[in-house]
């Protein structure tokens, strides 16, 4: 069986695990595009840009930010979020993470688990598409990714709030996403929303 390639994120300061992981996958029959981030902060801009199979995080980056962690999460659920371990960690932040790595691990391990996740890509890509989003539906996402509360989106669009809530409750399991910061990554990956709109929201949930 043929797979995808899969698009990985790492997040982890060290070269040395970085090389190491790229010389490990580079035995596996499958192709993998590898990019490196230092820190978790620097993921959301880049994930605008990019579609992103796996993200391998060292635990230590997460543990005093994990609401950029959970948004980002809420953004791909799709994706698999794996940490990378060489040091001791709290059961409850490796908790977080769909599966766990330690840089003790065999090869075969790490390349049977990312090939497995390639299966699971192709799986998902064959059996269905992304259901789209009705045009009212997008109007709603539009304003609600602005900041907008239900009753605003609802005096905006003339209808009710009973409406607008239905239309949210449609949003999310069209995109399986159901947090504000995560569908404005997705408005913004869909072009329904500009970049400018996305750092404008990111700056208000942070002044908030």
């Amino acid at each position: 069986m043929t797979t995808n390639n899969l698009h990985i994120v790492l997040i982890e300061p060290s070269s040395i695990v970085y090389e190491g992981l790229c010389a490990i996958l580079g035995y596996s029959d499958n192709q993998f595009k590898i990019a490196r981030f230092e820190s978790i902060g620097e993921i959301p801009n880049y994930l605008i840009r990019k579609n992103v199979d796996i993200l391998i995080i060292n635990p230590g980056l997460i543990r005093n930010n994990l609401k950029t962690y959970n948004s980002i999460r809420s953004s791909l659920p799709q994706a698999k979020f794996i940490g990378i371990v060489y040091s001791f960690f709290d059961q409850q932040l490796l908790s977080e993470f769909d599966e766990i790595i330690s840089i003790y691990d065999i090869p075969e391990f790490i390349i049977g688990l990312m090939q497995r996740t390639a299966s699971q890509k192709a799986d998902i890509e064959q059996g269905h598409q992304q259901e789209k989003l009705s045009e009212r539906e997008t109007d709603v996402l539009k304003l609600l990714t602005s900041g907008n509360s239900n009753k605003e989106i609802a005096d905006q669009l003339n209808i009710s709030t009973h409406t607008v809530i239905s239309h949210r409750k449609n949003i999310s399991q069209k995109t399986g996403i159901k947090s504000v910061s995560g569908l404005t990554i997705y408005a913004v990956v869909k072009n329904i929303i500009t970049l400018d709109t996305y750092k404008d929201q990111d700056r208000n949930n942070h002044n908030f």
